[in-house]
């Protein structure tokens, strides 16, 4: 009975994209999500695998902390920013369906976390999501930024806002509950915690 079944990511391999479409094909009730970089060859392949769903998703990312845009992709804010925006309309040129992760969300510029959300919705986003990536977050910090967001972001009422917390220090449920609390509308959860690398929060503890 869940909204939204994020089936995996198409780019990655061929095995991801031929599971992603099986799921596609025969889930019936739930959105379908597939996972995609902020680029127009991801956006595409994820489009590709998911668009026989009867529910369609596509869930563009990119990171927007500092460490992040320093090391990993050597990029600027305003080049970040650009990049968001583009891989949001080419997703919503496919579907009106599209969720925008900011990676690494908890270790962002609070006020660059919100233009960047700002300009993922009017670019077309109807979810902007808000990762705990490196699970560092401690719950009541992790309340004040979803309010600062929820605050600060001028258009968030014209969007749902996630978060996806990691278990790195076994709190990826506590700070989830804090989000809901503070008006976050989706939670990312796994099935027993399981996910990318020591894993999500778990949906039957939420």
């Amino acid at each position: 009975g869940v909204n939204v079944i994020e089936a995996g990511f198409p780019a990655a391999s061929e095995g991801d994209f031929k599971a992603v479409q099986l799921v596609a094909k025969n889930i019936k009730h739930s959105t379908v999500a597939a996972l995609a970089r902020a680029s127009q060859a991801d956006i595409a392949r994820a489009w590709e695998a998911v668009k026989i769903a009867a529910h369609p998703r596509i869930h563009t990312f990119i990171a927007t902390s500092d460490i992040h845009l320093k090391y990993k992709l050597k990029m600027t804010r305003e080049e970040v920013l650009e990049n968001a925006i583009n891989a949001v309309k080419y997703a919503a040129s496919l579907t009106d369906d599209v969720e925008f992760s900011a990676e690494d969300g908890s270790r962002s510029d609070r006020d660059f976390l919100c233009k960047v959300f700002e300009a993922a919705i009017d670019a077309g986003a109807k979810t902007v999501n808000l990762p705990d990536t490196v699970g560092y977050a401690v719950p009541e910090e992790f309340a004040e930024l979803v309010a600062y967001v929820m605050k600060n972001t001028p258009n968030i009422d014209k969007a749902i806002l996630s978060v996806h917390c990691h278990n790195d220090l076994g709190l990826a449920t506590a700070n989830t509950l804090a989000a809901i609390k503070e008006g976050a509308r989706q939670v990312e959860v796994t099935i027993n915690g399981l996910g990318e690398r020591e894993g999500t929060t778990s949906l039957e503890e939420v």
